[in-house]
This record gives C-alpha cells, structure tokens and sequence, in this order.
C-alpha cells in the first residue's frame, strides 16, 4: 500500500526548480514517485509509508526551496 501526501512549497518557479526538489526527494527512504509542480507550488510525494516531514522539509531547504506545509 502506498500514501500519497501533498505539500506546498515556497521558491519554485520553473523546471529547474522541479527538477532540484525532484532529485532531493527522491532520495528519502521508502520514497516511489515524486511530482513538482512550479506553477502551483505543489510537491506530490508517493511512498510505502507515511514520511517525516521533517525528513521531506529537510529534502526541501538541501534543494534550496521551503516547505510550507501540507497543500
């Protein structure tokens, strides 16, 4: 079973953007899929388990981004 979560983050405006929190993300443990969206500001994070967001926010700031919270 996979959970889907969607947060809102701050800073990204294009798919250079997308790509850096992509990459970041990616990376965390248990993490499958991955989907940022400059234009919303919105990061769709599929994976086996519930995250840390503090893991996901952590991700987030190394990409050079901020998590806002959840969308």
């Amino acid at each position: 079973m996979s959970v889907t979560t969607v947060y809102q983050v701050k800073g990204m405006s294009c798919g250079h953007c997308e790509g850096s929190i992509t990459a970041e993300v990616t990376e965390l443990p248990g993490v499958s899929d991955v989907k940022a969206v400059a234009a919303t500001g919105e990061l769709t994070v599929t994976s086996e388990a519930p995250l840390d967001e503090a893991a996901v926010r952590a991700a987030v700031d190394e990409a050079g981004y901020e998590l806002v919270g959840l969308a």
